[in-house]
């Protein structure tokens, strides 16, 4: 994800449902209700004790330094260098960058902005979630490893779509410009040959890795059978409950298809997920950001403008007067031709007399969980409605049981959003593994779609998204018609059952050994977060007066719950915080995991856990202590949900002060929790693979120099960061010095597990 911290983006949750913190603040000012999470061991006596001896000078954590797993690495100090950094022992080297080719049909990238190609044939930009997936000699998917593999990438943003010509994005004439994907464009017409490289940029990469005779990799193959790109042009299929698929295909219709039956492409994949038959689930996140209704065009009516507030979408034309707009003005093109409406569709507006004959509904086709089947290049993406319709983050599985069904957990990032869970209606069957779309329609079509409420016990509770529930079908802010609109607009929906909003839900991730489910919540600033408005569940407002001189809660957390008797169908759920991102040098009511130089961190984003060695992998995408360490990623060794204490938070904001109970996990100390690696400038951590025998880890770096600047005239920029072209070592990869998203291959010198 690739907010900036201060950056001013859409929070569109104007429900009064109660934030996290409110509802368990009140519980914990209730003794009769300061409960003890179910399975938490030794805090009965700590949970006994009253209110008042719970004061900020009384802060004490277990710690888990006690167990005899330990991290097998020393360190990776903090670092501002324009390089990768890695612990001493390990090996770092570029798979592909921006622009790569995937076949012969494009030469090899110039770096220097003068490609005339579509970008169709190319790797995409702003790598971002990934997997790895190992071919069988029949072309299946194998959850073990062979001698074939195949990687998919997620792409993210065009935010540096600058550095894609050689002066700069174009607009109204003018060179030289950068537009971001959350800023503002010249309003005027763009070229079509940027549009085309920048629409085509996004979506998924598929190439097939080439591997030695141990399973190690060595490269990608270009021109391999399997190689595919997959992007906001790509024909994908409208799936869904068969029950509610026609009334779902309707809200789908465009001119493009005006039976909804198929949509274009995927836009703005984030994070990722992995089936347990062996597809790849890549996750539309801030899609909305890309859509305007031109001045002079028709504003949506009143029940489709509803939704498309709720989402960031357009409600109305760009003022007259406007010199700029948000996007990147992709429906602006007039020097090509307009086949198929590929530039019309990012215009909203109500062109005609029916949805069938212009673009209105184009926003509705996107926010979903889209499902690809690497081993089938043939094989034809699918939008997952059952799913639900937001900002999504990931959709992760719970570990599969078979004759159970499986549960699907994704966070909607953005400020004051939902935590959600899809359970499936089918049972998980073994042999389904490589079962391909076929899999995915019985396990993905029919099921039901919760969001999360964290009650004030310390526990929480799954509300079943459904139309025949009083409080959506008569919910009044909008006008649910069928089942289908609550798919469709799962937020407003997960608005009417009294969800809990979340401060910006990311990437979740499932702890193989024990089930347990994480999430991420990236940041939050003082606008939302002050000591008057913390909580149990987001606990800290403070400010940090170095550096950055952000405040709110500028580190952000990951918080943890455990299903109730550890099955996907559960009602119920435990919770606790993991972890809480900070400086070290912060006072103990933020530095509450008690952070040190070798682990201190802030923003993660995103999580993943390792199949082989279990350690917890976290990503960080930060803005608030980028003074003194640039991105990273951290190894940890967690624990259970309750192993932990429950502390108390004294808050310092300004003249505001506060006290807060939480519930934090236990202390990982040095040996279980250490950064790993550190990004070059201005790039975030995210995305996250590895070899099925743990010996080699593939990691993503998006957007370094981020902050690069374009100058008005000719074809030179004020870098932040030129790498991976100025890397040093192995490290060093491809022409020009344009910086560029690129994914990493790392391996150990002497062979071994990653991190152990």
């Amino acid at each position: 994800m690739t907010f900036p911290y201060d950056d001013d983006y859409y929070e569109g949750n104007e429900s009064n449902n109660e934030h996290f913190e409110i509802v368990l603040a009140r519980a914990l000012a209730n003794p009769s209700r300061r409960g003890l999470l179910k399975g938490g061991l030794g805090l009965a006596s700590l949970m006994a004790m009253p209110l008042s001896s719970w004061a900020s000078d009384s802060i004490s954590i277990p710690n888990a330094g006690v167990a005899s797993q330990t991290l097998g690495f020393n360190a990776t100090a903090k670092s501002l260098a324009d390089q990768v950094m890695v612990p001493e022992g390990y090996v770092v080297k570029v798979l592909h960058a921006t622009g790569d080719p995937i076949d012969q049909t494009v030469p090899a990238y110039s770096n220097a902005g003068t490609e005339t190609d579509d970008w169709s044939h190319r790797i995409g930009d702003h790598h971002d979630g990934m997997q790895i997936f190992y071919i069988d000699a029949n072309g299946k998917y194998s959850p073990t490893a062979t001698n074939r593999a195949v990687l998919v990438v997620n792409h993210e943003s065009s935010a540096d779509a600058h550095f894609f010509n050689l002066n700069g994005q174009t607009s109204n004439g003018v060179s030289g410009q950068k537009f971001t994907q959350f800023g503002n464009w010249n309003v005027g017409q763009r070229p079509g040959q940027e549009v085309m490289k920048e629409i085509n940029q996004h979506g998924f990469s598929i190439v097939e890795l080439d591997l030695d005779n141990n399973g190690s990799i060595k490269g990608y193959k270009i021109g391999a059978p399997l190689n595919r790109r997959v992007t906001p042009m790509t024909v994908a299929q409208v799936q869904g409950p068969a029950a509610h698929l026609a009334d779902i295909q309707t809200f789908m219709q465009t001119q493009y298809d005006p039976s909804g039956q198929t949509v274009r492409g995927t836009l703005n994949n984030c994070a990722n997920g992995l089936t347990p038959w062996g597809t790849y689930l890549g996750c539309e996140e801030n899609w909305a950001t890309y859509f305007n209704i031109p001045t002079n065009d028709s504003a949506p009516e009143s029940k489709l403008a509803a939704s498309n507030k709720r989402y960031g979408l357009p409600t109305s034309p760009i003022a007259a007067d406007a010199k700029k707009a948000r996007g990147q003005g992709w429906f602006t093109v007039t020097d090509m031709p307009d086949e198929a409406g590929r530039f019309a569709r990012w215009n909203l507006s109500p062109k005609a007399a029916s949805a069938t004959q212009d673009y209105r509904n184009e926003g509705n086709t996107f926010g979903y969980v889209v499902e690809v089947d690497p081993a089938n290049s043939q094989s034809v993406p699918a939008k997952r409605v059952a799913l639900g319709r937001m900002a999504h983050e990931g959709a992760v599985c719970s570990n599969p049981v078979a004759g159970q069904p499986l549960a699907f957990y994704m966070g909607c990032d953005s400020r004051n959003e939902y935590i959600y869970k899809f359970v499936s209606a089918q049972n998980w069957n073994p042999a389904d593994v490589g079962g391909g779309m076929a899999a995915g329609n019985k396990y993905l079509n029919e099921g039901k779609l919760y969001a999360a409420k964290f009650n004030d016990d310390g526990q929480g509770e799954w509300l079943e998204l459904s139309i025949e529930d009083p409080r959506i079908k008569n919910y009044a802010p909008y006008a649910f018609a069928n089942q289908a609109d609550v798919f469709i607009n799962a937020r407003s929906a997960a608005d009417a059952v009294g969800a809990t909003k979340m401060d910006r839900p990311e990437w979740g991730a499932i702890n193989p050994k024990n089930g347990e489910v994480y999430f991420t919540l990236t940041n939050n600033n003082s606008k939302n977060r002050q000591p008057g408005t913390v909580n149990a569940a987001n606990p800290r407002a403070y400010a940090d007066a170095d550096g950055k001189k952000s405040s709110g809660n500028p580190n952000g957390h990951i918080i943890r719950f455990k299903e109730v008797n550890n099955v996907a169908t559960a009602k119920g759920f435990n919770w606790d915080i993991f972890l809480f991102g900070a400086e070290e040098d912060m006072p103990k009511d933020v530095n509450i995991s008690g952070l040190t130089a070798s682990n201190s961190f802030s923003s993660p984003d995103g999580v993943r856990f390792s199949p082989t060695t279990g350690i917890m992998w976290i990503e960080t995408d930060d803005g608030a202590a980028t003074d003194e360490t640039n991105c990273m990623l951290l190894a940890a060794l967690p624990g259970n949900v309750g192993d932990g204490a429950k502390v108390s938070v004294q808050n310092n904001l300004g003249d505001k002060q506060g006290n807060q109970q939480t519930f934090v996990g236990a202390i990982l100390g040095d040996a279980r929790l250490k950064r790993f690696l550190v990004a070059p400038k201005g790039a975030e951590v995210t995305g996250l693979t590895e070899t099925a025998d743990g010996k080699t880890l593939l990691v993503n770096i998006q957007h370094p120099g981020e902050n690069t600047k374009a100058l008005e005239q000719g074809p030179e920029y004020k870098f932040e960061s030129q790498w991976p072209a100025t890397a040093q070592g192995s490290q060093q990869y491809g022409p020009g010095q344009r910086p560029r998203s690129a994914t990493l291959i790392i391996t150990k010198l002497d062979g071994g597990l990653i991190g152990m």
